[in-house]
């Protein structure tokens, strides 16, 4: 119980921080945005889709699960800052759980990015997309989960580095083979057979498979239940790793 309390104080603290500025929930889906405007009306051709609401099936997913993967892993950011304001060391003195430190971000994060994944899918209901209220949820616990670890990983990085010059090119060099093998903008169809082989070893491109077979109605496809699995045990591992960095931090 003192684990649920003090997570549920540090997330209420976390979400009137972000409420106090909630620019940053919509600056956090300008680019998603853009995309769906800007680039997503080209795909039917590309795609060979039968209509530009197929089109939009196939490439909201993967738009969302890079919304996912990117909000979460610079979170690192805003916990350096609070680094440097002393936040994290007078945290030393308060009886609070090291892992409520940890879970009350996140579930932030978490929160934020449900919220932007909400608006980017009410505007491509504008392009006709149209998909199974229960299956978008359980699309929307697969970005949940994807966040949970992203953003884990993030702050025990940010943890361990104590430096945006250093973390900065860190998650972007990890972010950009991890997207490219995932087949977010465009799926790896027509791939070659040897860049399938090293996507299979990507867990996000389970994620973006899963959440492509939820958009489009196909709830028995395995690619759902194996991204879940994937990205569940993943998010547990991540969140795991950076509660002993918190433990290590605050003493």
């Amino acid at each position: 119980m003192k684990l649920v309390r003090d997570t549920w104080l540090i997330f209420q603290r976390q979400i009137q921080l972000l409420l106090r500025n909630p620019v940053w929930l919509f600056v956090g889906v300008f680019q998603p945005v853009m995309y769906l405007l800007l680039f997503a009306p080209l795909l039917k051709d590309a795609l060979h889709a039968p209509s530009q609401a197929e089109a939009y099936k196939i490439f909201v997913p993967g738009l969302l699960v890079l919304l996912a993967i990117f909000g979460g892993l610079f979170q690192g950011f805003g916990l350096i800052a609070e680094l440097r304001a002393g936040v994290i060391e007078r945290s030393r003195v308060t009886p609070i759980s090291r892992l409520a430190l940890l879970l009350g971000r996140a579930l932030r994060d978490v929160v934020s990015l449900i919220a932007q994944a909400v608006i980017i899918t009410v505007l491509a209901l504008v392009f006709d997309l149209r998909v199974f209220i229960g299956y978008l949820l359980l699309a929307y616990l697969m970005l949940a989960l994807i966040a949970l670890m992203t953003a884990s990983v993030s702050y025990g990085v940010a943890l361990k580095v104590k430096s945006e010059d250093a973390l900065a090119p860190l998650m972007n060099t990890v972010a950009q083979p991890v997207l490219l093998l995932s087949g977010i903008l465009l799926p790896l169809t027509y791939a070659p057979s040897w860049l399938k082989g090293i996507a299979n070893w990507n867990p996000f491109s389970w994620a973006v498979d899963g959440t492509r077979a939820l958009f489009a109605g196909d709830l028995g496809n395995e690619k759902v239940w194996q991204g879940l699995t994937i990205i569940a045990v993943l998010a547990v591992a991540g969140v795991v790793w950076s509660a002993r960095q918190f433990a290590r931090s605050v003493r």
